[in-house]
Order: structure tokens, then sequence, then C-alpha cells
């Protein structure tokens, strides 16, 4: 079966990069992630798999296996990799490799995990140990622990997924402003891509990396706008939701109206 790895561009927290940001198998096969340390000293990261659902708002809620539902254990059993547990020194690169192996008797559907890179802080030295006993110190360290998490998706089976735009509206305050969209999704797969906001050959707006999952039928989007461009956004906008241009740029969704 076809691989797609969806091109997105790599994200950094601290010093860890990590791309691509979306992985995508399409049936049962094998991705990588490649994992890099930008920093310069040595680091150890823990590679692992969480559950998340999103909300309407588009924020998301941590799953436990106790209460993950069937398609969610089902994406957890079907997905192996490895290492789990890297260091890598300043400036190296190491891909963490994927397999998916989704069970035949399984229903055609879209499967999701999230991948989680967390950073491993560093252990006190044996001298600076062994110095704090000696003197009887209690130490308390605060150190932060980042990371980062990416979607990982299997899609079994043929999918199909349409969208629609509704109801552009503005919003705002004294301090801020923003183009509020209602977003419904069908079909048996998620959504993504980005916004784009044009009136006559200009474009006005744009947000990237708009997404709807399957355990959403819809989300409200706020798109934030500068005073300049909601100042732009007068007479007929066209409002288009496509794919990421590295993704195609097919057109999913589009609406033509007078935002008020």
């Amino acid at each position: 079966m076809p691989i797609l790895l969806a091109p997105a561009p790599a994200v950094a927290q601290g010093d860890l990069l990590v791309a691509p940001t979306r992985v995508i198998i399409n049936g049962a096969g094998n991705a990588e992630v490649v994992l890099s340390n930008i920093g310069n000293q040595a680091a150890t990261y823990r590679i692992g798999v969480e559950l998340r659902r999103m909300e309407p708002d588009g924020d998301f809620t941590d799953v436990t296996e106790a209460e993950a539902n069937a398609t969610e254990k089902a994406a957890l059993e079907m997905l192996r990799y490895a290492p789990k547990r890297i260091t890598l020194l300043p400036g190296q690169p190491q891909a963490i490799r994927l397999s998916a192996r989704p069970a035949p008797e399984l229903p055609d559907g879209e499967y999701r995990v999230h991948m989680s890179f967390r950073a491993v802080p560093p252990a006190l030295s044996p001298e600076v140990a062994q110095e704090q006993a000696a003197a009887g110190q209690l130490a308390i360290r605060l150190t932060p622990v980042y990371g980062i998490t990416i979607p990982v998706f299997v899609r079994k089976g043929r999918l199909e997924a349409a969208a629609t735009i509704a109801n552009p509206r503005l919003g705002g305050n004294d301090t801020s402003k923003w183009l509020e969209l209602d977003m419904r999704r069908t079909g048996q797969r998620s959504v993504y891509g980005e916004i784009l906001g044009k009136r006559g050959g200009e474009q006005v707006f744009q947000i990237k990396g708009v997404a709807i999952y399957p355990e959403v039928q819809g989300r409200t989007i706020k798109v934030p706008l500068t005073a300049e461009q909601a100042a732009k956004l007068t007479g007929p906008i066209r409002i288009e939701y496509r794919e990421l241009p590295e993704n195609g740029g097919q057109l999913i969704a589009e609406v033509t109206s007078t935002v008020r």
C-alpha cells in the first residue's frame, strides 16, 4: 500500500527539531520521523504515544487507555515504533521508525495516535550529588521539561471527506480583531489545510494548520486580524479552505459572503 509522509514543515521546541509534523500511513506500511538536537549539549529524549480527542473549539483532551473507545484502542495496538529513548549529540539527527499493521477485521476508517517527544532532564553529576550529601543538603531543582507532540494517522480503506464554511463574522475588542467561521466536516476521515481570505485579486489573510478530526463534525475557527486586514473586509469576501500547497493545494471548501 502507498505511504504518505505529509511534508509539513518541521517544528522545534527547546533544542529539539522534529520533522515532519504530521505522519499519514495508508494501510499497512512504514514511516519515519527525524529528531534533531539543535542545541550545544547532548540531550536525551523519551518517545511515547498517547491519545487525544479534539473538542469543538479545536482544543484537545487527553484520553487514558481506560477511557479509550474501540477506535482509539485499535490505533494504539496497530502502531509500533523504535527506539523509545534516544540520546543525541549536538547537531545529531536520528530517525524514529514507525510501522502500522491494521488487523484485517478492522472496519475501514482513520485511526490516530499522538506521538510525543519529551526531553529527559539531566541527572546531577556524581560530584555534585556527593557534595550535597556530605553537607546534608536537600536540593530542589526546578527543571522545565519540554516536548513536542505530532499526530500519526493510519488510514484503512478508501476514505472520503468534505467540509463547508458558513457564517463568517467579525469579532473583536479594543485590543484585537478576528474573523469567526463555522466549519463542518463530513466523511470518514479528517480534513487539514489552510484558510485564505481574498478580496478581488488580493489575499487579505491566511491561517495554516486548520484541522477537523473525525470525532467532531464541526468547529468554530477564529482567524486573528490586524487592523489593516479588518478594514479590508468590506464587500464580498471569498474564503477558501485548501490543502496546504505542499500537499497539492486542492480546494476543500469555499464561500463568498459579505462579512458583518
